[in-house]
């Protein structure tokens, strides 16, 4: 049996997720489908992780076992022709045979992208939450110092994300390895965030919650507060899902 790797990138606008599911167009659906047909087999794609209804990917990592012979050139060429334009097999590769997307993982990379401007461009409103007004980004940037590092990240852990009775695992326990603010014109400002892992919505409340504090609506010293309570309900609201991207998944 060989094992491949594969590099998606994916336009989540239209999809409810990665993950399969009974009620409604999925990514990992759609690849099992054209992988299977392919291949002449039922195949299960396993992804690095899940990304919600409407998140988006540029580097997101699967990988699926067959016997089949094919070439990885002719099999990713196969797999594009037949996926929708909104997902896209970037690289293909064969792997080692304990190689498992998720599991040999070492850290995710995901951007959260806003725009602060008061009319937001038309062709971006699907890829960049609109947040008009003035932006403190030493506020943003004091946020972003606080949560690097080891942490319980439980105030920003969205309900259904763990099993809290289980004993064992590492709770909501994550490392951040780098947190980033970039501001690459005016009016728009994208947080980027690389951890060993990262719980469900966490990314998507973090920067929900230090925007808040980025427009004093919240002080650097409620945010402090907030990340050591432990406490959803003390956070800010969840950025919506449209403004986040898988950016890369890394391994050794």
């Amino acid at each position: 049996m060989r094992t491949i790797k594969l590099k998606l990138a994916y336009d989540g606008t239209h999809y409810h997720g990665w993950q399969r599911q009974e009620n409604g167009p999925t990514i990992q659906e759609h690849v099992e489908r054209v992988v299977s047909l392919i291949c002449n087999s039922h195949i299960t794609v396993h992804g690095a992780g899940r990304t919600d209804a409407g998140v988006h990917a540029h580097g997101m990592t699967a990988h699926f076992k067959t016997s089949k012979g094919i070439s990885c050139s002719k099999l990713q060429k196969g797999l594009n022709s037949l996926l929708p334009d909104a997902i896209r097999v970037i690289s293909l590769a064969d792997e080692s045979p304990d190689f498992h997307a998720r599991y040999s993982a070492l850290s995710k990379t995901y951007y959260y992208a806003f725009f602060t401007g008061s009319i937001q461009p038309p062709h971006e409103r699907l890829y960049r939450a609109h947040c008009p007004g003035r932006i403190s980004a030493d506020a943003i940037r004091s946020c972003l110092r606080i949560i690097s590092g080891t942490h319980d990240f439980s105030s920003f852990e969205a309900a259904g994300s763990r099993d809290k009775k289980r004993a064992d695992g590492r709770g909501a326990i994550r490392t951040i390895f780098s947190a980033e603010l970039h501001q690459p014109n005016a009016g728009y400002l994208d947080l980027t965030f690389t951890g060993n892992g990262f719980l469900r919505h966490m990314v998507r409340n973090l920067s929900g919650t230090i925007i808040e504090v980025g427009q004093a609506k919240k002080s650097v010293l409620d945010f402090e507060q907030i990340l050591r309570s432990k406490d959803r309900k003390q956070a800010g609201p969840t950025a919506p899902p449209h403004g986040l991207t898988l950016l890369s998944v890394n391994y050794d």
